[in-house]
């Protein structure tokens, strides 16, 4: 028998979890609908499992069109009503409204001639803040940092919500901005070269 490639703790057996860890966390993203995706999707994850979400996933794409921006900020009461009734996603009026509103202040961003993308990639911290060796305990230690800090408050300036700290520095390690596969793990020398491969936006 095959043994299993060594993978970050929390890359549990379970299918969805696997792929996920394997082909998309830790991977750089510049794409601005996958990019509200990630964003909107890790405010519903407060206070769940990442694993709840994974199983939504598709759901919530279909119950968000897709994530783009320009269809999901023309939602009004209806669509929100639609949405509580959904069992496919999480049904929390308060996410689901910050998930529209970030739709929103997205367009606004776009009207303006901005993007998330570069927004989100400007806070990417030098060589020089991140720690020589990637472990297990410098994870548990550093839950948030002081980029993540900074991401969620221009993005709270922006209009976001539900972008606090914890939740900008997960989104940060899954799109890739930061590497933070364990040193043990077989996927950190494969998203360090996509990583140094990527143009980042500007």
């Amino acid at each position: 028998m095959t043994e299993a490639p060594a993978r970050c703790g929390w890359a549990n057996g379970e299918p969805a979890y696997l792929a996920y860890h394997d082909r998309e966390w830790g991977r750089p993203e510049g794409n601005e609908t996958k990019l509200l995706e990630k964003l909107c999707l890790e405010g519903f994850q407060s206070g769940l499992s990442w694993a709840t979400i994974l199983r939504k996933r598709e759901g919530f794409r279909e119950a968000f069109a897709g994530f783009e921006a320009e269809r999901m900020a023309g939602f009004g009461e209806a669509e929100v009503e639609r949405l509580l009734g959904n069992p496919g996603i999480v049904r929390h009026r308060a996410k689901i409204l910050a998930a529209i509103g970030n739709a929103r202040a997205l367009r606004a961003m776009h009207e303006k001639g901005e993007s998330l993308a570069a927004l989100a990639w400007s806070f990417e911290p030098p060589p020089e803040e991140r720690p020589a060796a990637m472990t297990a305990d410098w994870l548990r230690a550093n839950p948030i940092s002081p980029r993540s800090a900074a991401l969620s408050k221009a993005l709270k300036a922006k209009g976001f919500a539900f972008v606090g700290p914890t939740t900008c520095y997960a989104f940060m390690q899954s799109e890739g901005i930061v590497n933070d596969h364990l040193d043990t793990c077989f996927c950190r020398a494969g998203c360090e070269a996509e990583r140094e491969a990527f143009i980042r936006p500007k």
